[in-house]
């Protein structure tokens, strides 16, 4: 998959476009992909300024040394819902936002792939207008 949103001098997402799924930045925001999929390699990127579902407020990489099986689901949300109130300014239990947590599967992990993304989405399922950073949501 190729990326093709435009960015801005900041890195900001300036054009609706497809996200390659390994690529998604901080901060970035974007629509729900096919959930129909077990696994998706893209999503639908658009500015943070426009609706949106979902946007990032967390990118990193599991250091275990070998794939966590049963357990990736739970260790990744619990490591995302650890990261939440630093973004978003206000403790994950009493904000009206939820996470969503992506993560290697079996396939991409042989093939190097340790990075687990965190986006938060309102879970009224009213669309995000500007970023959630700071907002205490």
């Amino acid at each position: 998959v190729v990326t093709d949103v435009d960015r801005d001098d900041s890195g900001a997402i300036v054009g609706q476009g497809t996200l390659d799924a390994f690529e998604v930045r901080l901060g970035d925001c974007f629509n729900d992909p096919d959930f129909e999929a077990d696994e998706f390699s893209s999503l639908p990127g658009v500015p943070c300024t426009e609706p949106h579902d979902n946007e990032a407020f967390a990118v990193f990489d599991l250091t275990m040394s070998s794939y966590p099986d049963y357990d990736i689901a739970e260790i990744s949300e619990a490591s995302c819902v650890d990261r939440f109130e630093a973004y978003v300014g206000r403790d994950y239990e009493s904000s009206s936002l939820d996470v969503v947590t992506m993560y290697p599967s079996p396939e991409s992990w042989a093939q190097d792939d340790r990075e687990v993304v965190c986006a938060l989405y309102d879970m009224s399922g009213a669309k995000l207008v500007g970023t959630v950073k700071g907002r205490a949501l």
